[in-house]
């Protein structure tokens, strides 16, 4: 196997360097800004030495993954003297492996490794690595390399072309980001009858996971509930007119929230097209300074 070798040691490439040597791949060297970070990734792999330079760590290494903030990847890749031998792989989802191209040039194989995956703590990425699917960019034989990591670490692997990376990775913000923002607006609307944020996604929490449960059991469209899903326009005009008195800043993203719902409801079948029509119409419609509703021009 060949010597592995982190420059950054954040949570992402700490739970990547212990993945690798739990499964038996030699990961040898490690350098962060940080000192302590880099001592810290390195106490929890056997066998590895944790340096100042980020040289040392290519010069000790055959494939080096470059583990920093996106925006440090390219000036790395720059200032490191690389050789022929080296695979040199960055973990960005939103970048392609071009920005890998002085090492290129040097005579390396260069590629990403991008899990698809949330990395909030040490302990949850740890947990979570299983299952995770990796966003894999190279050409052989790293390509091979990275997919046998990835099948190491338990998970799945997608390949990915340079040009498909930011509408991946846009893809996941959604999916993941923000339904932060989404459960935060929530919570905050349980804050208008007096229950405090922690309380509210403690009440939260089930449905929440009951949610992605249906998504994966059942999939989409079938996992669609709630009033659209039943053509219920009573009850949206009733939120509408809440959410004008209580959290007038919120009613746009309801809409636009709602409006993208109905395919999925049309396409789940339990509303027709003149249901549907009736709650375009409904969610077409603009707050003015008073509260009224006028309706927008289609």
């Amino acid at each position: 196997m060949l010597k592995i070798g982190f420059i950054g040691a954040g949570t992402v490439a700490t739970a990547l360097a212990v993945g690798l040597s739990n499964k038996g791949y030699p990961v040898v060297a490690v350098s962060s800004r940080g000192q302590d970070s880099a001592r810290n990734l390195a106490e929890l792999t056997s066998g590895c030495f944790a340096f100042s330079d980020s040289q040392d760590v290519a010069d000790n290494a055959e494939l080096v993954f470059i583990t920093t903030p996106d925006d440090a990847i390219a000036p790395i890749a720059c200032q490191i003297h690389w050789r022929s031998g080296h695979n040199v792989v960055h973990c960005s989802g939103a970048d392609s492996a071009d920005i890998l191209e002085p090492a290129r040039k040097a005579g390396a194989l260069v590629g990403v490794f991008h899990p698809l995956q949330t990395f909030a703590s040490l302990r949850q990425a740890m947990n979570n690595l299983p299952g995770t699917t990796f966003a894999l960019e190279a050409e052989e034989p790293l390509l091979s390399r990275l997919k046998d990591m990835a099948d190491a670490l338990e998970g799945h692997w997608v390949e990915l072309k340079a040009g498909d990376k930011v509408v991946y990775h846009t893809a996941a913000v959604l999916a993941c980001n923000y339904l932060v923002t989404l459960v935060k607006l929530a919570t905050d609307l349980w804050q208008t009858f007096a229950i405090p944020q922690e309380q509210a996604i403690k009440a939260l929490m089930p449905l929440l996971r009951g949610t992605i449960n249906n998504i994966d059991a059942i999939g989409i469209p079938q996992c669609l509930t709630g009033p659209i899903a039943r053509g219920d326009t009573g009850t949206i005009k009733k939120h509408l007119s809440a959410l004008q008195k209580v959290a007038p800043e919120l009613v746009t993203t309801y809409q636009e929230l709602g409006l993208k719902t109905i395919p999925i409801a049309l396409a789940k079948g339990k509303i027709n097209q003149k249901q549907a029509d009736e709650l375009k119409d409904i969610l077409k419609q603009r707050p003015n300074k008073q509260g009224e509703s006028n309706e927008k021009n289609a």
